[in-house]
């Protein structure tokens, strides 16, 4: 596995971590596109730096302490699957929230290009042509 891209990733879920919204955009190319997923909040194709900054601060402005860890990683040529744990709390209504989705990236130059969510972690796998089967011998 590319260190560096495992350490890109680490980077970004830090910087996330943090609130760190210009930490956080460093990790990204200016031109990169983030696939939000179906059922979830803000659906949809996110591209460039701009539109970034805005989703992620549009999601600190309603949760408290969303917090985003990397659970494992799993590399495929320029693609990365991280399985993350995503938990935070609503600031309006105290509602906390757990999930367990997966992220796809595309790495090239140093920078991550895209960015897809899904909600199922098996999703996340497939798109890159591995398996259940693969995560849990690598486990």
């Amino acid at each position: 596995m590319s260190q560096e891209n495992v350490e890109l990733a680490r980077k970004a879920f830090e910087a996330w971590n943090r609130g760190d919204v210009d930490a956080f955009l460093q990790t990204f190319d200016p031109n990169v596109e983030v696939y939000l997923p179906e059922g979830g909040l803000n659906v949809g194709v996110r591209r460039g730096h701009e539109e970034i900054r805005r989703l992620m601060e549009g999601f600190l402005e309603v949760w408290d302490d969303l917090r985003m860890e990397p659970e494992r990683f799993f590399e495929m040529g320029d693609q990365i699957v991280v399985f993350v744990h995503v938990r935070g709390t609503g600031k309006g209504s105290g509602v906390e929230t757990e999930t367990r989705p997966a992220h796809v990236a595309t790495v090239r130059g140093g920078k991550v290009v895209r960015l897809v969510i899904h909600p199922e972690r098996a999703a996340a796998l497939e798109a890159v042509g591995l398996s259940e089967q693969d995560a849990h011998a690598d486990s």
